[in-house]
């Protein structure tokens, strides 16, 4: 027979349910806190988005077909371009340097560097104020030009504007 003592020591069913229900409750809790804890900041050597200078991020890349670089990088306000839709500016000199860039290097004006066409065309968009074609404003293109244009993009625009023979309708140089 059952001592009625050692029957009422052992909680019903339903309070030891709730007992164990608690004590996971409080074990779960008190294991999120010391994960959240332990969490840890994000490491200084983590780059940051905010870091990035837009100064330096390049216009184009190079990879573009050649008629996308030169309209994402603004060629077409300021050029004539043979070739390139929509290449219509008159701020600047038409490019049409197969034709004309072995006269601009001989022009007694040119002070620059450049030995051959393509290098006057680098030369041209890096340091813009090197030779100022007779008839246009000096000053107009940006002297930071050419550091938002990647090195494979100023190397497509060379060898597209060192072939391009066609004269715009103007007739200026």
């Amino acid at each position: 027979m059952l001592d009625s003592g050692a029957a009422s020591s052992v909680p019903p069913p339903n309070r030891k349910h709730k007992a164990v229900a608690a004590f996971a409750a409080g074990l779960v809790f008190l294991v999120a806190l010391a994960g959240i804890r332990n969490i840890s900041p994000p490491s200084d050597s983590t780059p940051a988005v905010q870091n990035i200078d837009p100064n330096m991020v390049p216009l184009v890349t190079g990879d573009e077909p050649i008629q996308e670089l030169f309209v994402r990088a603004g060629c077409p306000v300021c050029h004539q371009i043979p070739g390139i839709a929509g290449a219509k500016g008159q701020v600047g000199p038409p490019l049409w340097l197969g034709k004309t860039g072995a006269s601009r290097l001989a022009d007694p004006q040119y002070k620059g560097q450049a030995q051959t066409v393509r290098e006057y065309i680098v030369e041209s968009v890096v340091s813009p104020g090197t030779y100022v074609v007779p008839g246009f404003p000096p000053d107009t293109m940006p002297t930071w030009y050419g550091r938002k244009l990647s090195g494979a993009a100023l190397s497509k625009i060379a060898s597209y504007l060192e072939q391009a023979v066609e004269e715009p309708p103007s007739g200026r140089p």
